[in-house]
């Protein structure tokens, strides 16, 4: 029996072992492997301008340098390419703007046919990137595990009056694809192209080169972050709260997790996409929040985050009361960054705020947290009122204050002739009126002291 006893015991053991496993391998948040990146290449009339060689036209640049980077990834097992052109199909005067075609679906393996396909583009039209861009979402499959790219080559901006920035910020919304890259061939075009992509010109051939395959490498680079949280003496010793990379063109989540330190007092190193731009938002009582965090790509990056932080616990004398609520402001600010519960220590940025008690009555105070150390607000224990009107009417509850005016604290239960309130010691006022009076002059008011633990009886009427 006892074997079997061990046998059992063993296997619990076992088991949640294994569910424990699991559960960590479940909150890994990873990049995917594989890339897709598509190319789109400005096919329009203006292509056959002049650019920096004689006799050498910005399309035969593109098409020579783009053909040698395509060529040169055939090595990359984890990388689908696919060419979409547009403006090369139908003459100026057409004005098309709808002149955009697929021209090498994502395939592995498809580097010949892409550069094939470059080779054949022969400018003519005009320029319909935001069309295009809308077609290209529809260009990459649907099947998960990928990082979708798109690659924007042009030397001309919108003339079809489509709206770039916004189907661009719509499109990586919806998780169609990252932050486009946007090379302009000679094109100075930043205030009409960076809000749709990151923007950058090439005035030459030679740097069309280079910023071309520094784009792509970027796009493979291994980058990685520690998040250090500094207390008031700048010392990264703050954890154990949410961290949320945010991508700052669509305002969604990229990355969420706890953050940990070690047995060394160490962050953990994240991987993240350095395709993206990033807020940071570090879940502090009230928010912390980093605006377009530098990151240096291919990098291991050290993000210094001051979140000094005290504690604040709110309690019942003599009492644990866990339905005890509080409304926590900071000092001067009319929104509430949390309710507090009774006995819990809460942790809050250094700093002053304003706590009001969910009490009757309500009480207000004025506290100031400091690093490392637990503020605490006591109140008294509360007594008990049981009320009698003789019959339901309406009325209200006042406290007297300490100069001796009158405080509304709540209206009376209506439905009911007798009913039960617990309150804060202090002394109160009833006022109070039958409901099958016929006038106010049959109004009644009874005041009445009430201690901390006690029980009293108020007949309003006797």
């Amino acid at each position: 029996m006892r074997n079997v006893r061990l046998i059992i015991i063993s296997t619990i053991f076992f088991i949640v072992a294994i569910i424990d496993s699991q559960a960590q391998h479940k909150v890994q948040q990873k990049i995917p492997e594989k890339t897709r990146i598509l190319f789109l290449l400005d096919g329009s009339g203006s292509m056959l301008e002049n650019w920096g060689r004689p006799h050498q036209t910005k399309m035969s640049m593109a098409k020579i340098i783009l053909s040698q980077i395509i060529d040169s990834l055939k090595q990359n097992k984890n990388l689908e390419l696919a060419l979409r052109v547009y403006g090369h199909r139908s003459p100026r005067e057409q004005n098309n703007c709808k002149d955009t075609q697929l021209e090498a679906p994502f395939k592995a393996n498809n580097h010949q046919l892409i550069i094939d396909k470059i080779n054949d583009i022969k400018p003519k039209g005009v320029t319909p990137i935001t069309y295009s861009l809308e077609q290209a979402a529809l260009d990459f499959p649907a099947n998960p595990g990928y990082r979708n790219i798109v690659i924007l080559i042009t030397d001309g901006i919108e003339s079809c009056g489509g709206d770039i920035c916004a189907t661009s910020r719509a499109l990586q919304a919806k998780g169609i694809f990252l932050r486009p890259y946007i090379i302009g061939l000679g094109l100075r075009a930043e205030e009409n192209l960076n809000c749709a992509g990151k923007f950058i010109n090439a005035d030459t051939p030679g740097k069309f080169h280079d910023i071309l395959n520094d784009a792509i490498e970027k796009s493979f680079s291994k980058t990685t972050v520690s998040v250090e949280l500094l207390d008031a003496q700048n010392q990264p010793r703050e954890s154990n709260v949410n961290i949320m990379f945010i991508n700052t063109t669509t305002n969604m989540t990229m990355y969420d997790f706890i953050h940990y330190r070690d047995a060394q007092g160490n962050p953990d190193t994240v991987q993240i996409d350095p395709v993206v731009d990033y807020d940071l938002i570090v879940s502090t009582i009230p928010q912390t929040v980093v605006r377009s965090v530098s990151i240096k790509t291919g990098s291991h990056n050290v993000i210094r985050i001051p979140v000094p932080q005290g504690n604040l616990r709110i309690e019942q004398e003599g009492r644990k009361n866990d339905a005890l609520e509080s409304i926590v402001r900071q000092k001067g600010e009319p929104g509430i960054i949390m309710v507090q519960k009774g006995n819990a220590a809460i942790r809050y940025l250094i700093g002053k705020y304003e706590v009001e008690t969910l009490t009757f009555p309500r009480r207000k105070f004025q506290v100031e947290v400091q690093s490392n150390k637990t503020q605490v607000i006591t109140l008294p224990p509360p007594g008990v009122v049981n009320v009698n009107t003789v019959s339901p009417g309406y009325g209200s509850l006042y406290e007297m204050k300490s100069d001796g005016s009158w405080e509304w604290v709540t209206h009376l239960n209506d439905l009911k002739s007798q009913f039960t309130l617990n309150l804060l010691p202090g002394t109160y006022k009833i006022v109070f009126r039958v409901k099958n009076t016929t006038g106010s002059k049959y109004s009644a008011y009874k005041i009445f002291q009430l201690k901390s633990g006690e029980t009293k009886l108020v007949k309003v009427f006797g």
